[in-house]
């Protein structure tokens, strides 16, 4: 799940949404329990439903407030909106118009969260923000007194950590990260067999994740690209990876080496590959647009596919490039142009405290998106592959979906096919295949149960989904230990890296 917002002002900020019992609604609820005088209960008690403000108008918000105004509006109410651009938080107002919406969400400066909170009563803040301002965001709203769901990453470095371990330990208050994949029923499936001791006490994992040129690229044109924006893809994006991995095998990274770089994208990979010159950007007007390259087939001009047209697509049109006179940030860099200071290519071995080791590595300019996952235990093996997009072809097409496990898409071709299966594998024994079942909406339907458990709360879980603070830590523990991995050379404890908590007992 990754934000899509603004990063033109480093001071912009968001909020996140949420619900929570209080004493109110509690004694409410108890007193329509108590007989009427004709001897039959009392209707129930309407519960109080959550004050929600969101910081952040990009496009990961949209899912939050199409829950609020959807099947959570008996739960959580919208109240209040900010960002530092005002043509996206305009392009909002729409939505919750049409949406149904009839009460007027008011609006705030990111600077002023602490006022709007206490004098709104706000319940919980939904923050949907760069990463870079997860931390201020965060510790912000817990001590204005709300609660706050965050998008992953909780954020980018150790100090950011230390913030919020302090503030959630002064202010008693909950932190929730989203972390949709936990909820996707073929990671779910995988942590059942784990935890049901299938295949033994867990000795390795390898796992393998590829970003194809569409979904990968995508990261390199917008504000992801400066590592001091998104912690880089270790933070940024591995940060599911990596809380996957912790999750399934109920344990935490000790120490890290890191080896990776910039290997595909930036201008200097371009011109040794020779791509010549390349526009700044991929809205371009039309009698300046760069036909890309012949196509020897055919003879004719094709499309560069590494071209993305703000235009083509409604929703990036009026959310970005119409509203770029307000704060300059532009959503469609070149990919092969300078200042570019991720990598796209990233290895990584973790050791975690119990012994355990993962072999980690990512690719974000796969010609096919999915993950490829082996866990080895002392009494068998357990492997998971998922295709997410089986191929990326006809490079003139638009290319509008890019997260293709959040919207699923239909490019296959005839020897790789969009899909998943759980293949496991006891010691000598026959292999068997688990069946895996998907319900509607993104990520296998695991964003439903993501948003029910946010809106609702969440009930008996025995694979422990629900995540908190502490597992956003552990999460990006990972990725701060490897970018200091990546700069030294040498292996980094996550113990030595300051983050204020206690990895293995939170404390």
């Amino acid at each position: 799940m990754g934000n899509t917002t603004n990063t033109a002002n480093p001071g912009g900020r968001a909020a996140a949404a949420g619900s929570r019992v209080d004493a109110d609604a509690a004694a409410a609820a108890a007193a329509a329990a108590v007989a009427s005088p004709a001897g039959d209960p009392a209707p129930a008690a309407p519960a109080k439903r959550a004050r929600i403000a969101l910081i952040g108008a990009g496009g990961r918000s949209e899912m939050y407030i199409r829950a609020i105004y959807g099947k959570h509006s008996d739960t959580a109410e919208l109240v209040g909106l900010s960002d530092v651009n005002p043509g996206r938080m305009e392009y909002y107002r729409k939505l919750i118009q049409e949406l149904g919406g009839t009460r007027q969400v008011k609006s705030f400066e990111p600077g002023q969260l602490t006022a709007f909170i206490r004098d709104n009563a706000i319940d919980r803040v939904v923050v949907t923000t760069p990463d870079y301002t997860h931390a201020d965001y965060i510790v912000e709203g817990l001590e204005a007194g709300a609660d706050v769901v965050v998008e992953k990453p909780l954020t980018i470095n150790a100090e950011g950590c230390r913030r919020i371990t302090d503030a959630v330990a002064r202010t008693g208050r909950n932190v929730v990260v989203t972390f949709n994949y936990r909820y996707s029923p073929r990671n779910s499936a995988l942590k059942e067999i784990i935890q049901g001791g299938v295949i033994g006490k867990v000795t390795s994992i390898d796992f393998s994740w590829v970003l194809d040129t569409v979904h990968g690229a995508d990261y390199f044109r917008r504000w992801h690209r400066e590592k001091e924006n998104s912690g880089g893809l270790l933070i940024h994006k591995s940060s599911h990876h990596f809380d996957l991995v912790n999750w399934w095998i109920d344990d935490v990274p000790e120490r890290v080496f890191a080896s990776g770089g910039l290997k595909f994208y930036g201008d200097k990979n371009a011109a040794q590959r020779g791509l010549g010159a390349r526009p700044e950007r991929g809205t371009q007007d039309s009698g300046t647009q760069d036909s890309g390259t012949q196509d020897s087939r055919a003879g004719e001009a094709v499309r560069d596919p590494f071209v993305l047209d703000l235009r083509e697509d409604d929703k990036l049109r009026e959310l970005y490039y119409e509203n770029e006179h307000f704060d300059g940030y532009r959503r469609d860099q070149d990919v092969f142009t300078g200042g570019i200071t991720i990598e796209d290519n990233l290895a990584l071995v973790v050791d975690y405290q119990g012994g355990q080791v993962l072999s980690y590595s990512l690719n974000a300019h796969s010609p096919w998106e999915g993950y490829r996952v082996a866990v080895n235990g002392t009494e068998g093996r357990a492997e998971l592959e998922v295709v997410e997009r089986a191929a990326v072809q006809n490079s003139t097409d638009k290319k509008t979906v890019v997260d293709p496990s959040g919207t699923p898409v239909q490019e296959e071709d005839a020897v790789r096919h969009n899909g998943e299966r759980l293949v496991v594998q006891r010691h000598w024994e026959a292999a068997y295949e688990v069946p895996i079942i998907n319900g509607e909406g993104g990520h296998g339907g695991g964003d439903e149960l993501l948003l029910s458990d946010l809106f609702n709360g969440p009930g008996e879980d025995p694979l422990g989904r629900p995540s908190g603070y502490l597992d956003g830590v552990r999460s990006v523990s990972v990725g701060i230990a490897g970018n200091e991995s990546l700069g030294t050379g040498l292996p980094v404890r996550t113990a030595d890296l300051g983050l204020g908590v206690d990895l293995r007992r939170g404390q």
